[in-house]
């Protein structure tokens, strides 16, 4: 198959973004040492997606013990997401300068204390503050783990290997989060969910000066403070606004918070545009190799995040499974993802990236596809199977997106490009909750009879103390909301593979 070159119209690319035949061999290999260091790396990435999902199944106990109202609820739940996504691009470019491997230990320093604040804590204020202290030492967490994988891996075919097991990694935590809550507080009190981050950042204390090189970049001159401000008042608000239009587009605040977001990030782009030494290299994000790899990882967070809200009500709403059983349940398509993933990876390396990437967004679509016609009658494993299909494909693509950008950063940019990577996926994945939670919220109220009550033509949870046939109505409409943001989904993950073939095309990671 042949590769399409650049265009001569556009800027001649650094060689180490330009397309070549094959992925270059010509750096160090890694040995036992670097591939031991990978895996003391993983422990804090997988706590620390684990985070974002391990209080689904804890909320109801946190809630007896500590009494919160409905509004401090929804802050212990969200506040970490939120402050990990705003301070991603700011700790990113901060390990640039001072670090990457004093920043990962010193955010693991930080993750254990906010760990037992957040265990003890004797107050919704109090558990609140130790999320967003556990956000804070994430946001140091994420985007080291990835630069450093930079820093180890100078092979391109053994960075590939890496940066697959990173994604498989990360994308378990989250589905692993209500699992290990679930069995943790079945067991013991709700704290528990915290304190098993301990061992492993206490691991990582010890043997991250061993085996982790100290890496930074050659930026000079005062830390952007005002920048790192801007990035913050411009993703928080942006974040939450999404979030919360996506429970009801009629509110205005959360409509107004979008429009803040976007004004405050396009001050911080003019900001980062006339800076000598800025958080975000714009050279960087408009080239294809590297732009084009974070959008289409954005699409891919868009559809994932999006519709597994109705993969999880469905398991538990319509068919009636309890939320551990459907939480178990949910881990099947992962066994799908183990294989699919590296299966990718190894394809890359002969054939163009961009031809598997778009191959996994289009298998994808048809996994969805698979889901915009199951009914109630459908089998539990026709679900499952199609539910692998999807998160294979998807997994397969996040990963060579994910190896092509970090490939195409200058290692003295590795922390600031994986944090702007990082940071897409945290606006995807809000995105996705916002669109296609719109598109089945309207599919289900309209499918839902009018003389349903209120409670339940707007939720299926609020029809569940309704009479049996106004249940049994919603169940039925909220099968074809499934419908419907599988469909969106499907036409999500098309829109991607057109994204990784006209833009990522003949690019590879060097």
């Amino acid at each position: 198959m042949t590769l399409i070159p650049p265009r001569t119209t556009e800027p001649a690319e650094p060689a180490d973004l330009a397309p070549t035949a094959g992925p270059d061999t010509s750096g160090d290999r890694a040995g036992r040492r670097e591939w031991t260091a990978l895996g003391v790396l993983m422990l804090p990435l997988l706590l620390v997606s684990m985070d974002v999902s391990v209080l689904y199944f804890a909320i109801p106990a946190i809630s007896a013990d500590l009494r919160p109202g409905a509004t401090a609820q929804l802050w212990i739940l969200d506040m970490y997401g939120f402050v990990l996504a705003g301070l991603l691009i700011t700790m990113g470019a901060l390990g640039d300068r001072v670090g990457r491997r004093r920043l990962l230990l010193a955010g693991a320093a930080l993750f254990g204390v906010a760990s037992l604040a957040a265990a003890y804590a004797h107050s919704p204020a109090t558990l609140i503050a130790a999320r967003a202290l556990l956000g804070v030492a994430g946001a140091c967490l994420m985007p080291s783990t990835l630069a450093l994988i930079r820093t180890l891996f100078r092979d391109a075919a053994q960075r590939a290997k890496a940066v697959t097991l990173w994604t498989a990694v990360m994308a378990s935590g989250i589905s692993l989060g209500p699992v290990v809550s679930g069995a943790l507080v079945e067991h013991f009190w709700w704290g528990s969910v915290f304190l098993v981050n301990l061992p492993a950042m206490a691991l990582l204390l010890v043997l991250g000066p061993l085996l982790l090189p100290s890496s930074r970049g050659t930026a000079h001159g005062r830390f952007d403070l005002v920048g790192a401000l801007l990035s913050l008042a411009a993703l928080l608000p942006l974040i939450h606004g999404v979030k919360e239009l996506a429970k009801d587009v009629r509110q205005p605040l959360p409509a107004a918070g979008i429009v803040l977001g976007v004004l405050l990030a396009l001050v911080f782009v003019r900001r980062q545009a006339r800076l000598e030494h800025p958080m975000v290299d714009l050279k960087l994000v408009r080239r294809r190799a590297y732009g084009g790899s974070v959008l289409a990882n954005l699409l891919a967070m868009v559809a994932v995040v999006g519709f597994a809200v109705f993969l999880t009500q469905y398991l538990q709403s319509v068919l009636g499974q309890s939320p551990f059983e459907a939480a178990l349940w949910s881990l099947v398509p992962s066994l799908g993802v183990m294989v699919a993933a590296p299966t990718g990876a190894a394809l890359a390396r002969s054939v163009d990236p961009a031809l598997v990437m778009g191959g996994g967004f289009l298998v994808a679509a048809a996994g969805f596809g698979g889901l915009a016609v199951i009914g109630r009658d459908t089998p539990l494993w026709v679900l499952l199977v199609a539910s692998a299909v999807y998160a294979a494909g998807l997994v397969t693509a996040m990963t060579l997106a994910n190896e092509l950008a970090l490939g195409a950063a200058p290692p003295e940019r590795a922390g600031s490009a994986a944090a702007v990577l990082e940071s897409g996926q945290e606006l995807g994945g809000a995105l996705g909750m916002a669109i296609l939670g719109s598109i089945g919220a309207a599919i289900y109220t309209n499918a839902m009879p009018s003389s349903a009550p209120a409670a339940a033509r707007e939720t299926l949870g609020g029809a569940v103390a309704s009479p049996g046939p106004v249940l049994e109505a919603a169940r039925s409409a909220f099968t074809s909301a499934l419908n419907g943001a599988a469909v969106g989904a499907a036409l999500v993950a098309v829109a991607a593979a057109a994204v990784a073939l006209t833009l990522l095309r003949g690019r590879r990671a060097t």
